[in-house]
């Protein structure tokens, strides 16, 4: 499976009343970590203008598991499971660095979308090529 890893530490200012990161912040970490592992494939935003596109998120499904907080260094991995037509399924799990327990697991669909028209376009095959370079597992979760 090829999975890409970053590191993310936890800000105070991410805390809710409860002392631990606000749930509404993981979708920021995961989004980060999408444009991190574009970015790690070559793939920069200056790509992303020629192209004349970007990758929205439709929908996110978020497990929580543990609750991180401040000073904490998370450890985000991520993978693509499919791209096809318009949208890809991306999968994520986030834990402490270099412990074994998962904080967090998610699953987003993304869809590419034509910014001067706003409509989702299929994905152009250079991001499907370079993203799909080896094809993930299956798994039992939402489909596209």
């Amino acid at each position: 499976m090829q999975t890409f890893k970053t590191q993310l530490r936890v800000r105070h200012y991410e805390m809710d009343a409860l002392g631990h990161v606000n749930n509404a912040v993981y979708q920021n970490y995961l989004e980060q970590a999408a444009i991190e592992h574009s970015e790690h494939l070559g793939l920069s935003l200056d790509v992303y203008r020629e192209l004349g596109g970007v990758f929205v998120m439709r929908r996110v499904e978020i497990d929580y598991l543990r609750p991180a907080v401040a000073g904490d260094t998370l450890e985000v991995t991520t993978w693509l499971q499919e791209m096809r037509g318009t949208r890809a399924l991306r999968h994520y799990e986030i834990r402490k660095e270099n412990q074994e327990d998962l904080f967090v697991t998610a699953q987003a669909l993304w869809v590419w979308v034509e910014v001067k028209t706003m409509r989702p376009r299929p994905i152009p095959s250079v991001m499907i090529d370079t993203f799909m370079q080896i094809q993930q597992p299956e798994k039992n979760d939402f489909k596209l």
